[in-house]
Formats: structure tokens, C-alpha cells, sequence
């Protein structure tokens, strides 16, 4: 087991992850930016320490400063959490060269699923379905138009070492395609080092399906279910459920086959998610791509399965086998979490930053609040606008809607522009409420409540 672990994160994940170490005896190294200085995570950590400036380029992202960090602090393992560094195979293998040990899985397996094509290539080779698309980058205009003919409109273009909605463009005919090939090119250098993209065929309103992985050092894969992650704004996950509601349990039988299949098929270790894309008409699942991390929406799958994932994850890349067995996994009840972000819904979601004046969270029996928040903190502006996960649990999906309001009502963060007021609007929407809904839901929520 590891004596000390630096955490290279902010935020809820950062204490998240504190919460998980302290329980399991683990000692936490806090490293921060100066404009994180009196953020919670730095409070409660046993060590903490400030490594540059408030740009994530200057701290969160600064790959030296984290390892001088760990180095300085004697810390035997480092979590990334999510985002910044989470996913960089690049760091990953610095980690390990300095004898620091990476909480996620080999540099491998992070280069090879972070590059799209290749996964869709390696899952289509174990007999995953895969969305119809370019087998290999498309490197010209002239290529991208061939292939359109082939395939036909509507498309989408991404980027081949992306993610989060960057780097991506539809295109429902050949003017449109050629001006965002360009685009998605350029957005893809700047946001991945990486100008590769590659086409698919798009789908016109599918649901967004993922599937929790573990795996250990042993060969043991399992997995813990799926989430349904189509509430997003462009392509930003807002509001994730577990299990889903458009999934039966055939399909239910089948998307864990295939995750733990496409797992198999690389070795992998640790904690992973198998995203896939669902063709409600037709209930065909077609593999899209893997996140080697742990996911924001990970709660959901714990509430679900009683599964502690943070503290697995740590155990896991400790060197321990996987505690259970697949038959051992017990899904009890439905889960709904809702991110709360620091954005002004009324204002096209601008980001509302500032000082909490008044911080009211919800409590009461089936609700959980991860959350950094306290009266008089100060949110930041250089960083992602999240600033706490309201979770439900109950025992069925109708119960959990009705705690949701009330949560919803009780959860107060003043004088920030938040998003609260919008999940209200969206949990009373007849569609939502019977669990109709797919990737594209909130565009056209948005325009009808905007022509109201």
C-alpha cells in the first residue's frame, strides 16, 4: 500500500480523493496554484504545496513542478484525477521513470486509446460495432470529399487525439465540409498537439452510453454497469443517470460483453469507461471511444453498486487483485447526478465566477453533495466552471426525480449565476421525465424555452 499520495488536481476531485486516502490510512500531498491557495483541498490535505501561477500552463499542467513536488514531499504515487493531466501518456511515463507510481493505467494503454482511430480499428478487429467512418485520418480536402461521397450526409468530423467536443464539426454537405475540415484541423493542433481528424457517419439523435471498467493486474476485468450521459450541451456531459432508462436488459447483457471484450482485447489495468453511442430505432450500439480515468459521473455507478471507485482505483494500482467477482455485483436502484456549474444559463452559460456570499447544500435521505464549496470562498476564473455534483439515489427512477426537486430547491450558492435554474426547468420536462431523451435533447429544449 502507498504511504503518501500528491494529488495533481483542484477542486471536488482533488477532495474526492483526500476523502478516499484518509480511510485508507493513506497520507495526501496537496499541490496548488496561487489562485487555489484557500481552496479546500489544500485545507484538508496533509501537505500542501504551491507550484506556479494560476494558468493551468503554469501549475496544473506544469509536468515539472508536479513530479519536483512529489519528489520534495517523498510521495510513492500521484492521482491525477480528471482533466489536465489524467490522460497524458507523456506524463504517465515520466511518472514511472522517477520511480513515482501513475493511479491509472499504463502509458499504453492511455497513447493508444487516446488515439480514436486506432481504438475503433482495435474494437472493430474484436467484433465491435463501430460507427461507419474513415478507417484511417483523413489528411486532405479532396480525401475528405471521396469519402463523403461514399458514406453520404450527414457526417461528422473529429479530431483523432480529442475529446470534450473540441475538434468536432458536422457537415451536411460538401461547402460545409471543406470549411470544417480546416476548422476542426486548427482546433485540433491547438487543443490536442495534434491535428489529426477522421470522419464518421453521424447520428441524427442517439443516446450516449457508458460503461464502467475494472480491471486489476491479474488479468480480472469486470464491470459495473452503465451510465446514461446524453443530457449535454455541446457535447458536455450536465446530467448523467445510472442505469439507464433506454437500456433493456438484453442490451443491458450485451454492452457489458463488449466493454469487457474491448478491454481484453489491450490488457488493460485500472479504472476505464467504454463510451457508446445507441440508435434508439434500431437499438444498435456502436463503440465510440475509451476514457482511461476516472469519470466526473463516477458517483452514479458507486451509489448503484456500493462500490467505493476512487478508494478500488488506489488499491488496484497498490498492486491488489479486484475484491469481487462479476456475479457479486448487486445493482440497487437509480441514480441521477447533476453538475452544478458556475455558468448564467439566461446569458448563453457565460461563467459566473466570484465570492460565495451564502452556500446552502441540500441534505436529507438519498442526497450526496461533492463540493469544494464554503461561505466566503472565491471561485476562481481559470479553470473549468464546475463547482459541485448533486447526486440522488433511490430506490427507483420516480423517486429519484421527486428528491432531485426538492434538492434542486434547497441548493443555494449566492450570489453566483448557476445552473440550479436550469436542471428545475429540464426535470419537469414531460420527455425527461419518462426518460425520452438522447444527445441532442437540450438543443431543442433550449430553443423552445427561448421562443416561450
Amino acid at each position: 500500500m502507498f504511504n503518501k499520495i500528491l494529488i495533481a488536481n483542484r477542486g471536488e476531485i482533488a477532495l474526492r480523493i483526500i476523502r478516499a486516502c484518509k480511510e485508507l490510512g493513506i497520507r495526501t500531498v496537496a499541490v496548488y496554484s496561487e489562485a487555489d491557495k484557500d481552496s479546500l483541498h489544500v485545507q484538508l490535505a496533509d501537505e500542501a504545496l504551491c507550484i506556479g501561477g494560476p494558468k493551468p500552463q503554469d501549475s496544473y499542467l506544469n509536468i515539472s513542478a508536479i513530479i519536483s513536488a512529489a519528489e520534495i514531499t517523498d510521495s510513492d504515487a500521484i492521482h491525477p484525477g480528471y482533466g489536465f493531466l489524467a490522460e497524458n501518456s507523456h506524463f504517465a511515463e515520466i511518472c514511472e521513470s522517477c520511480g513515482i507510481k501513475f493511479i491509472g493505467p499504463k502509458p499504453e494503454h492511455i497513447r493508444l486509446m487516446g488515439d480514436k482511430v486506432q481504438a475503433r480499428k482495435i474494437m472493430k478487429k474484436q467484433g465491435l460495432p463501430v460507427i461507419p467512418g474513415s478507417p484511417d485520418p483523413i489528411t486532405s480536402k479532396e480525401e475528405a470529399l471521396n469519402f463523403a461521397q461514399k458514406l453520404g450526409y450527414p457526417l461528422i468530423i473529429k479530431a483523432a487525439a480529442g475529446g470534450g467536443g473540441r475538434g468536432m464539426r458536422i457537415c451536411h454537405s460538401d461547402v460545409r465540409l471543406i470549411s470544417a475540415f480546416i476548422t476542426a484541423q486548427s482546433e485540433a493542433e491547438v487543443a490536442f498537439g495534434n491535428s489529426q481528424v477522421y470522419i464518421e457517419k453521424y447520428l441524427e439523435a442517439p443516446r450516449h452510453i457508458e460503461i464502467q471498467i475494472v480491471a486489476d493486474n491479474y488479468g480480472n476485468i469486470i464491470h459495473l454497469g452503465e451510465r446514461d450521459c446524453s443530457i449535454q450541451r455541446r457535447y458536455q456531459k450536465l446530467i448523467e443517470e445510472a442505469p439507464s432508462p433506454g437500456i433493456n436488459p438484453k442490451l443491458r447483457k450485451k454492452l457489458g460483453e463488449y466493454a469487457i471484450k474491448g478491454a481484453k482485447a489491450i490488457n488493460y489495468f485500472s479504472l476505464g469507461t467504454m463510451e457508446f453511442l445507441l440508435e434508439p430505432k434500431t437499438n444498435q450500439l456502436y463503440f465510440m471511444e475509451m476514457n482511461t480515468r476516472i469519470q466526473v459521473e463516477h458517483p452514479v455507478t458507486e451509489e448503484i453498486t456500493g462500490v467505493d471507485l476512487v478508494k478500488l482505483q488506489i488499491l488496484l494500482c497498490s498492486g491488489e487483485k479486484i475484491p469481487f467477482k462479476q456475479e457479486h455485483i448487486n445493482f440497487k436502484g437509480h441514480a441521477i447526478e447533476c453538475r452544478i456549474n458556475a455558468e448564467n444559463p439566461e446569458n448563453n452559460f457565460i461563467p459566473s465566477p466570484g465570492k460565495i456570499e451564502f452556500l446552502n447544500l441540500p441534505g436529507g435521505p438519498g442526497v450526496r453533495v461533492d463540493t469544494h464549496l464554503y461561505p466566503g470562498y472565491s471561485v476562481p476564473s481559470y479553470y473549468d466552471s464546475l463547482l459541485a455534483k448533486l447526486i440522488i439515489k433511490r430506490e427507483t427512477r420516480k423517486e429519484c426525480l421527486k428528491t432531485l426537486r426538492r434538492a434542486l430547491d434547497e441548493f443555494m450558492v449566492e450570489p453566483l449565476k448557476t445552473t440550479i435554474p436550469f436542471y428545475k426547468k429540464i426535470i419537469e420536462d414531460k420527455d425527461f421525465i419518462e426518460g425520452r431523451y438522447h444527445t441532442h435533447f437540450l438543443d431543442k429544449f433550449i430553443q423552445e424555452k427561448t421562443e416561450e
